[in-house]
């Protein structure tokens, strides 16, 4: 019975979820298009091919490694009981609102996890050696990454145990904050200043993307912006400014090891390549 009910959730969400991903992802590029922060520095072609590339080849490989998503196991948990939000009878926007808020922190712990420990760092130096920031680059992520990714999520799910809803609701926003935080998209002073305070914009996750060691480890945040202010790793501007500062890893500067798909992969495999100043 769980099988069926799992198979026909996991059957929707691909659905749902690879509309919302299309429709972001086009409004993100003709943004991009039409008001663009930055000259890009590379030609679209192999960049976006390779991106692209590792965004359906890691699809593929999650959807036939991982017998279950982030939602079934929400669904799972919740039939059996599992997770501190099961133990109390929650009205549901609230738990909607807990269980996306304590998601959000779980994925900057993440992240912040990726740059500190070597060998993750190595998995996760994949998304920060795209030497140009645009759409596709909050695509690009190692598959190592993305399956480690999907168990520390199963694994929040059942400690936790959110309402199917919330997971799916945070997925969703994910996947889209990140095309919209990585997009070279031209946004007011003003009105950045202002999203800062409820959403991680583009000039602020730009700042993340700077070979410069310490504007790396800052603005860890994906989604929500609380985290980095809360925890004192908020940087507001690079120092080079955005028009002017370097996007990517200093150690490695060859489009054959950063945009080209199997230089990708294996870059993991090379060296630690900790980001220090050119």
């Amino acid at each position: 019975m769980y099988q069926g009910v799992l198979s026909l959730n996991n059957q929707s969400e691909v659905v749902i979820r690879l509309a919302c991903f299309s429709f972001v992802l086009l409004a993100m590029v003709v943004w991009e298009l039409l008001a663009p922060r930055r000259e890009l520095s590379l030609k679209r072609r192999w960049r976006w091919s390779s991106n692209i590339g590792l965004v359906i080849l890691n699809g593929i490989l999650v959807r036939f490694l991982m017998p279950i998503t982030a939602v079934g196991a929400a669904l799972l948990a919740q039939s059996s009981g599992y997770g501190f939000l099961n133990f109390v009878d929650w009205p549901t926007w609230l738990e909607i609102m807990i269980g996306v808020v304590a998601f959000d922190l779980a994925i900057y712990g993440q992240h912040l996890l990726f740059h500190k420990v070597p060998w993750l760092w190595r998995l996760h130096m994949v998304h920060h050696a795209d030497m140009d920031f645009d759409v596709t680059t909050g695509l690009r992520f190692h598959t190592f990454e993305i399956l480690l990714s999907v168990l520390i999520k199963l694994a929040v799910v059942f400690v936790l145990g959110p309402a199917a809803i919330a997971v799916a609701i945070f997925e969703l926003l994910l996947n889209a904050t990140s095309m919209f935080n990585h997009s070279n998209i031209s946004i007011p002073l003003w009105l950045d200043k202002m999203l800062r305070f409820v959403v991680v914009t583009p000039d602020m996750h730009r700042v993340h993307h700077s070979v410069i060691r310490c504007e790396t480890n800052s603005n860890f945040g994906f989604n929500l912006p609380w985290w980095d202010y809360l925890f004192r790793t908020y940087l507001s501007q690079p120092q080079d400014g955005h028009d002017q500062m370097t996007i990517g890893v200093s150690d490695y500067r060859d489009e054959t090891q950063t945009e080209h798909l199997p230089g990708m992969l294996q870059l993991p495999f090379r060296s630690s390549g900790r980001p220090e100043r050119n």
